[in-house]
């Protein structure tokens, strides 16, 4: 049996957070569409790949770097001014992270972890 986890993160200022790299980066308009945007990236390689074909050397990659869960949801709500995003997952954190901050960088705080 796999452990789910559930990640509770806070983003700042969801309109301007965005990854160092433009191919990369989330370009949505609301906590839905990031919602969605974080979902794709953690339950499909597609993210991973074209991070990986950035790479000078994308055959030396890990492949674990590109773990996905099929079952991984995330939902994200506007809450004063701060966006609140729930995830829950069996991915461990660094590769939660790792989507994260490709999408938008190190604008984003985790909070707490909680088994699902």
């Amino acid at each position: 049996m796999t452990n789910r986890s559930r990640y509770y993160i806070q983003i700042q200022d969801l309109a301007h957070a965005r990854g160092a790299q433009a191919a990369l980066s989330y370009d949505g308009a609301g906590p839905n569409d990031f919602a969605a945007a974080l979902q794709e990236a953690l339950r499909s390689p597609l993210l991973f790949q074209r991070w990986r074909a950035l790479q000078p050397d994308p055959d030396d990659v890990d492949e674990r770097l590109g773990l996905t869960d099929q079952l991984a949801s995330v939902s994200a709500k506007a809450v004063d001014l701060h966006t609140e995003v729930e995830v829950v997952s069996s991915l461990p954190m660094s590769i939660v992270r790792q989507r994260l901050n490709w999408l938008i960088g190190a604008q984003w705080q985790l909070h707490d972890v909680r088994p699902a």
